[in-house]
This record gives structure tokens, sequence and C-alpha cells, in this order.
């Protein structure tokens, strides 16, 4: 069986690092806010190409401190994506804010831009994109329309570590970026772990005391705020990750290309070719008009897949109140997406036979 992903396997060429890691935060005797945090947090800032990283405990808390930071008028409206994680949606509500559903490129799977205009109301405070997949939304035109209609842009950036969009990298695209270092991301802690970044010097002074129970002075309490920290043994962690990433990244983009040019089955809908070197494949997700058939077809010879995602946010239970709403675009990819194994780990010889079995399939 190849298995859809394999983190004990990901995590080899860094067990050596990870274990050193490990021993110096024992050795320090330090575990909260502490010196791999700062230090994570300014490389990851360098990394991304902005002056701020403030660590946090996930990447849902990242989008909802940004949102509670900005402090907008309760019910005060967002456009979100209407076909991707419910952790997006969820951000919004937790602030106390409204998501308008906005549906997606049917090609790229991305926030179409071009419907954004429409979903914009009086109410209307924010656009939060989302790089799904490890490929940055079109941020050029999403920021102009911002600056038109005076609206905050946060990017969702967790499924885009070490993404670009014409010459910078995601995080640096707009006025703050949301990051999840989940073990499976493309920089993946050893639990939870998150992280937000930003150019904007008074935003990044709010969420370094919203994380920290509201205080930038020891015992002293500005705000109403969270415990939302990275911890200090995850920062050392990821610290002993990230120079790899780029190297993981280019390995991605390599299997990606293998899929984009073998794959030759006129029944599977493969996602674009047209930026290979700029997108860091976090998933490769096709498309399957007969999603489960193809499912399980594959596992009856041996391979893996999963759902990016089954199930739209609208028609969740826990946003039922949205279950009418005409979505049509976001219904269809949720019916029919399927994610294909992608990761570091996966051999040249997977890849082909995955490859074959696929174009093996009639019908």
């Amino acid at each position: 069986m190849i298995p859809f992903l394999d983190l004990k396997r990901i995590n080899e060429p860094y067990q050596d690092a990870i274990q050193a890691a490990i021993e110096r935060v024992l050795q320090s005797g330090w575990y909260i806010l502490g010196q791999e945090v700062g230090l994570f947090e300014q490389l990851f800032a360098n990394y991304c190409g902005v002056r701020h990283c403030i660590g946090v405990a996930n990447g849902l808390d990242a989008l909802t401190l940004v949102l509670k930071a900005w402090a907008f008028a309760p019910g005060s409206e967002v456009i979100v994506p209407s076909n991707a994680y419910i952790a997006s949606v969820m951000s919004v509500t937790q602030a106390g804010l409204t998501p308008v559903f906005v549906e997606p490129d049917p090609l790229t799977y991305l926030l179409d831009q071009a419907r954004i205009e429409a979903a914009i109301g009086p109410n209307t405070k924010a656009v939060l994109p989302i790089h799904l997949y490890g490929r940055c939304c079109n941020m050029t035109a999403i920021n102009v329309i911002a600056r038109r209609y005076d609206l905050m842009v946060l990017e969702d950036a967790a499924q885009a570590h070490g993404a670009e969009w014409e010459g910078r990298r995601a995080g640096s695209l707009s006025d703050a970026a949301g990051w999840s270092f989940y073990p499976s991301k493309n920089l993946g802690a050893l639990g939870d772990a998150g992280a937000i970044t930003t150019n904007d010097d008074a935003l990044a002074d709010r969420l370094r005391a919203l994380r920290n129970y509201g205080s930038a002075v020891k015992y002293r309490k500005d705000v109403v705020g969270h415990n939302s920290r990275l911890d200090e043994l995850q920062a050392a962690i990821l610290l002993a990750k990230l120079p790899g990433l780029d190297r993981d990244n280019e390995r991605r983009r390599v299997l990606a290309e293998c899929y984009l040019t073998g794959i030759d089955n006129p029944d599977v809908s493969l996602p674009p070719a047209d930026r290979i070197p700029q997108d860091v494949w976090h998933l490769f997700v096709v498309r399957h008009p007969r999603r489960d058939a193809f499912r399980s077809y594959l596992y009856e010879r041996g391979i893996s897949t999963d759902m990016h995602y089954p199930v739209p946010p609208h028609h969740q239970q826990a946003y039922r109140v949205f279950r009418d709403l005409s979505l049509p675009i976001s219904e269809q990819l949720h019916r029919e997406v399927i994610s294909l194994p992608l990761n570091p780990a996966l051999t040249d010889e997977h890849v082909r036979y995955i490859i074959d079995a696929v174009n093996a399939m009639e019908g």
C-alpha cells in the first residue's frame, strides 16, 4: 500500500536535528516564549520577506487573532472562499464577524477575484483569500479591489509555505497572513503550531499582546486576550526543519510535474500547470466525475488517497444557517475532488505506479 502521507518518513531526514532541538529546550529550562520562539519568528519573517512574525498556538488562532486585532464592529462582513477548509469561516465567526461566501475559479479552485466586487456591501471590512493546495491567489487583483473599497486583506497561507506570487512569497502579499504548522503542512511541527506575518508594526504589537492574555507587560492586561502562544518545543522543531523547506518544496514540484505530464485520462481533470516553479504543491488535487468509484479503484491497487474537502462549509451542520445558499461551483468541486499522494517521501517508482494506475482506469 502506498500511503497518502507518511509523516514518520517525511521527518526522518530531520530526526537528528529535531532530537538536538528538543534536548536544547530541555536543557534551557525555559519553555514558554523563550529564545526558540524568538529565533524562529525572526527567521520565518526573513524567509517570508516581512518585518514581523508572531508565533501562536495554531492556524485557526492566527486568522482569528488578526481579525480581532483589527477591531471591526460586531457583525461586519469578511469575504471568504466558499470551497475551502472550514477553519477560515470559523475564524470569521469566532471574531464575531459574518462570512460572505464567494465562489472559486473552477480551474484553479482559488477565490475568483472577478466575483469579489459583487459580494462587497456596506458592512464589508476584509477579504480572506486562501492560497489553497499550495498555489497563491491573484493577490495583485485582490489588493487592487481591496484598496478601491478600503478593505483589509488577510491571507490564509496555511498550505503555502514558500509559495510565490510575482516574485514575493506568501505571507508578504497583504496586510497580514495566518499560518498553520500542523504536522502535515509543507513546514510541519510535531503538534499544533501557527504564526502570523505582517509588515504592520502596530498590528504586530497588538497581536503579541492578544496571544498572551492581552498582556504586553507581565501582569498588566490592556485588552481581553487569549492564551495562544507558539510552544517553545515546537518552535525549536520548526527551526530544525526550516532550512530544508525549499529543498522539500522542490521535490514536490518534481513529483507534481511527473503527474502533470504523465497522467492522461480524459475523466481526470488536472490542476493548472502554468506556475509549477511558484507553487509549492501542498496537495495534488484532481477531479473525477465518479470520485468514489475512482478512489475505490485506486485503493484496490494499493494507492491511498484523500479528499480535500468532501463537504463545503455551507453544508456543514455547524453552519446550517448558510445551507440554503446557492454555490454550485463549490458543491461540484466538493463532490469531485480527490487528492493523490504527493510529499517528499514519495519515490519516483511510487509516482510512476500511480500514474499507470490512473491512466488504466476506464469508463
